[in-house]
């Protein structure tokens, strides 16, 4: 069975906050060095699918710029390769991908020019390893036209995923997306193989209903009340969905463990991705690091403990570091302090700053009670943090900001937003300096400190 692979890659992933607000999702640095599509691109190329489109939408050039031609994929090729497909103007008027399947149906010539008996549909946003040659296999035995990659969820998690039922043969008797009250928990991973024909006679049959045509929503149950052949393929690996903030972190600092069942040191299934050339880690005389991942190019003089670090990373001497993720080439100034915190790419953190700081884990956010409330701090890319800043929990500082942005505030409590012109307390706080008739706090120096890298 020849089988193309096709990735939806774009969607916005708002529920990573400032994070994917200036890229797409699967384009977001995850485990060091790698980025989230990484694993997905990896685990066709394992499978020795080497024909691959991605659907591209949200703010793409990221993650064009990362994926190229795929040569670290080996996909550099005449015939095959990868192919980055975005919406574009057609004379119906197509310009954006309203829904998953809307994404397949308006690049169906890809298909076209393929003569590819089986489509394999999956999300670049997902973290795990897999053979798909053991699932297409499995969807040839059952005679499929639709087989479908599902595992068990905890249920408190199954309203995220669509949920199925299944049939002792494995087949699919009834598929509910997203349901409020859930009547199970198994949940479809988003990876499909359809055949080929199957597939455009339903895209075809179904869009001119439903301009927003979901696979969740409409293909699949569709299929299922046709008494089409779909089946549930269980895959009993490693696999989380890492689109929420709390996820990523928690994902991440997982991958801290030894004994973590995603090994990305396993040469079988490797996962590649684009590298940069970078020099070795470098520790000072006072430098450590402990129970984490330190990535290529990063200088550590202070300490490291439980923490992932991405490439080019500078870790000042009396600075700590821990319970905290760190994007690539941030500089963290001597004695400053994160706990707790999500740092992007390029941020400046500077002498004497305290990240995530506090006891108080359960003041949400001011702007996003549901996506900050576990007590991780966000700083997004390219931020300026001024001299002995402290900062709390579930606090927001946008990508961009810098001294000036911080308003006089020497202090942002939890649960507040630093965006670039406006600081957005929490309603608490403010009640509480109305009652003590609080002014604002003196201004910090608007000089920025010279940041060196001792390279």
């Amino acid at each position: 069975m020849r089988v193309v692979a096709m990735i939806l890659a774009g969607g916005e992933g708002s529920r990573l906050t400032v994070l994917s607000a200036h890229r797409a999702k699967p384009s977001v640095p995850f485990a060091g060095k790698y980025r989230i599509i990484d694993f997905t691109i990896s685990n066709c190329v394992n499978s020795q699918i080497y024909d691959i489109a991605v659907l591209t939408q949200y703010r793409p050039h990221s993650l064009n710029e990362h994926i190229g031609i795929g040569k670290p994929w080996d996909l550099d090729r005449i015939q095959g390769g990868i192919r980055l497909l975005q919406p574009y103007q057609a004379r119906e008027g197509q310009t954006w991908y309203a829904g998953t399947a809307d994404a397949v149906y308006h690049n169906l010539d890809f298909l076209e020019n393929r003569d590819a008996d089986g489509v394999l549909i999956l999300s670049g946003d997902h973290i795990y390893k897999m053979d798909y040659r053991d699932m297409i296999a499995y969807h040839q035995a059952q005679g499929a036209t639709l087989t479908i990659g599902v595992r068990s969820v905890a249920p408190e998690e199954a309203h995220r995923f669509g949920i199925m039922t299944t049939a002792d043969d494995g087949r699919i008797t009834a598929f509910y997306e997203k349901p409020k009250e859930p009547k199970g928990t198994l949940a479809s991973m988003g990876i499909y193989v359809f055949n080929t024909d199957t597939l455009e006679t339903w895209l075809h049959k179904l869009h001119p209903e439903h301009p927003d045509l979901d696979f969740g929503k409409h293909v699949i149950p569709a299929m299922i009340d046709a008494q089409e052949r779909v089946f549930a393929f269980r895959f009993d690996g490693y696999w989380v969905d890492v689109g929420t903030i709390d996820a990523y972190w928690k994902t991440s600092l997982e991958l801290c463990d030894p004994e973590h069942p995603l090994n990305l040191w396993d040469t079988h299934l490797q996962i590649r991705t684009r590298s940069q050339e970078r020099p070795p880690v470098k520790t000072g005389v006072l430098g450590k690091v402990q129970h984490a991942l330190v990535s290529n190019g990063c200088i550590i003089q202070g300490e490291v403990s439980h923490s992932v670090l991405s490439p080019g990373v500078f870790v000042s001497s009396g600075a700590v570091v821990r319970d905290s993720v760190v994007m690539n080439d941030t500089y963290i100034g001597p004695g400053a302090v994160l706990d707790k915190v999500v740092v992007d790419k390029n941020v400046v953190i500077s002498a004497g700053v305290r990240l995530g700081m506090g006891e108080d884990l359960n003041t949400p956010n001011v702007e996003m009670p549901d996506k900050l409330h576990t007590g991780i701090t966000v700083v997004g890319k390219g931020a300026y943090l001024p001299s002995n800043l402290r900062v709390g929990r579930n606090v927001l500082i946008d990508a961009g900001v810098d001294l000036s942005d911080f308003k006089g505030h020497t202090e942002i409590p939890s649960g507040a937003s630093v965006h670039p012109g406006r600081v957005e307390l929490p309603a608490a706080t403010l009640h509480a300096q109305a009652e003590r008739g609080d002014a604002t706090n003196p201004s910090p120096s608007d000089e920025k400190e010279q940041v060196t890298h001792d390279r």
